[in-house]
């Protein structure tokens, strides 16, 4: 499966008060590097994705992290994240962010999505839809991706 990483330094608006990084923001993190995965397998943003597969997008039903070891300010880390499962419907993300030139791994990510589009019966609903082939595709053969 296609693997991207994103590269990174860490903010002071990143950290509590002990200098350390306030765990919610790595969830953020995550989730930009889940934007930036679908970016580089389907090479066009998000914005465009959406609109090409007539999607509302992929909200988050499940999410956790592991923490390992802490990052501070200024540490530049790099985070890996991969599909590791696609599902009619749904699929989980895995982010590794590395410090210390990826001899730390300092937080695991874990999430599971769903695609998911307008609910044709409720206005304001959404409703799980199936992931296209040729979006899975685009994971599978990474050497077929932009």
């Amino acid at each position: 499966m296609l693997t991207n990483t994103r590269r990174l330094v860490i903010e002071w608006g990143d950290c509590d008060p002990a200098g350390i990084v306030f765990y919610p923001r790595y969830f953020a993190m995550f989730d930009a590097s889940t934007a930036a995965l679908f970016q580089r397998a389907l090479g066009v943003t998000k914005k465009t994705m959406l609109k090409r597969y007539d999607v509302v997008g992929f909200p988050m039903v499940d999410t956790r992290a592991t923490f390992k070891a802490p990052c501070a300010f200024g540490d530049e880390v790099r985070i890996e994240s991969t599909v590791t499962e696609f599902r009619r419907a749904s699929f989980d993300v895995h982010h590794r962010l590395l410090r210390d030139d990826g001899a730390v791994v300092a937080v695991e990510g874990f999430e599971t999505r769903v695609w998911v589009g307008r609910h044709p019966d409720k206005p304001d609903g959404i409703k799980a839809l199936p992931i296209p082939e040729d979006l899975i595709a685009r994971f599978r053969d990474p050497s077929g991706a932009p």
